[in-house]
C-alpha cells in the first residue's frame, strides 16, 4: 500500500517511508536510465565502439549503475535520521556529482575517448577525466558521512531491522568503493592473469537493494522481533562474506566464474541470503497482518 505517511505494522514495528521528500534523487536516479537507453540505442544502430578508445556499452553500463545506485540510495535517505541541512547538503552535492560522472561518461564515450584513463594528449580530455577521478572520491568522501548515519542509536531506535539491515548495507558498499579505488589505481579493471575488479565493484553495490528489501519483508511477517534481526544479520553476514570471497579470487587474478573453492563457497553464501529471503517472503505473503507503508514517495 502507498499511503501518505508511515504506520505501524501489525507485529507493532514502526513501518518506513521509502523516498519521502526525495524527488529531485529520484530524478536523478530515473535521468541515469534515461541515458543507458539513449546509449542502448546508439549502440544497436551505429555499434558500441566510437574512435579509438569510446565504447557505448560502458556507457550504458555506467549510468544504469549509477542511476540504481541513486534511486536505491533516495529510498533509503529518510531513514537516515539527518537533519535537514545535513539532508539537503548531502542531496544536492549528489545531484551535482551524478550530473558530471553522467555528463563525462557518456559524453566522452560519445566523442570516442575513454573518460576515465584516456592516452588522449588533448589537455581537455586529460583534464576531463582528473576531474572525474576527484568526483568519484567525493562521492565516496560523503557517502561515507551518510554511512555512518545508520549507526547512531537513535536511527537503529527508530527502525531496527532497516537500520540494522543497512549497517550491513553500508560495509558493503564501503567494499565495493573501495574495489572502485582500486580500479583507479590499477589504472583498469583487469588484474592478473584473469582477474577482474569490476565484478566486486558492482556486486557489493547490489547490497542496497538486497538487505532493505529483505529488511522490509521480515516487517510484514508475524515473526517475533528477535527472529527479525536473526535473519537480517544471517542475510547480512553471508552477503559480506561472500564478497570477501569474491575479492580475494579477485586479488589471486583468477575470474569468479570458475569451479573453484572460492567462487563455490562464495556462491553458497550468496544463496544463503536468497534463502532467508525466499522465507521473509513466503511468511510476509501467508500473513494476515497489515501490510508495511511505503510512504506516499517523492
Amino acid at each position: 500500500m502507498i499511503g501518505k505517511q508511515a504506520v505501524t505494522a501489525s507485529n507493532g514495528a514502526a513501518n518506513p517511508t521509502f523516498f519521502a521528500g526525495e524527488r529531485w534523487l529520484v530524478g536523478m536516479g530515473l535521468l541515469g536510465f534515461a541515458l543507458a537507453a539513449f546509449c542502448g540505442i546508439w549502440t544497436l544502430a551505429y555499434g558500441a565502439e566510437v574512435g579509438a578508445e569510446g565504447n557505448m556499452m560502458n556507457a550504458f553500463s555506467f549510468d544504469a549503475a549509477l542511476g540504481i545506485f541513486i534511486l536505491s540510495t533516495a529510498a533509503v535517505l529518510p531513514l537516515a535520521g539527518m537533519g535537514t541541512r545535513a539532508r539537503a547538503f548531502f542531496r544536492w552535492s549528489y545531484i551535482v556529482l551524478a550530473l558530471y560522472s553522467y555528463a563525462a561518461e557518456t559524453v566522452q564515450n560519445a566523442r570516442g575517448f575513454n573518460p576515465r584513463f584516456t592516452q588522449s594528449a588533448n589537455a581537455f580530455d586529460a583534464m576531463v577525466g582528473n576531474v572525474f577521478g576527484l568526483v568519484a572520491m567525493l562521492l565516496v568522501l560523503f557517502y561515507v558521512v551518510f554511512a555512518t548515519y545508520f549507526f547512531r542509536r537513535k536511527t537503529y531506535e527508530s527502525h531496527q531491522e532497516l537500520t540494522l539491515a543497512l549497517r550491513y548495507t553500508m560495509a558493503a558498499i564501503m567494499i565495493s568503493f573501495g574495489a572502485g579505488i582500486w580500479i583507479s589505481l590499477n589504472f583498469g579493471r583487469h588484474i592478473g592473469a584473469e582477474g577482474n575488479i569490476i565484478w566486486l565493484h558492482g556486486i557489493g553495490f547490489h547490497a542496497l537493494q538486497a538487505h532493505p528489501i529483505l529488511a522490509w519483508l521480515t516487517l510484514r511477517t508475524p515473526w517475533t522481533a528477535r527472529v527479525r534481526r536473526g535473519v537480517v544479520h544471517a542475510a547480512g553476514i553471508s552477503y559480506g562474506l561472500g564478497l570477501l570471497l569474491i575479492g580475494w579470487q579477485t586479488i589471486l587474478g583468477r575470474p569468479i566464474l570458475e569451479w573453484s573453492a572460492m567462487p563455490v563457497a562464495a556462491g553458497f553464501c550468496f544463496l544463503i541470503g536468497l534463502g532467508v529471503g525466499a522465507a521473509a517472503l513466503s511468511a510476509a505473503l501467508g500473513s494476515k497482518g497489515r501490510p508495511a507503508s511505503v510512504g506516499r514517495g517523492a
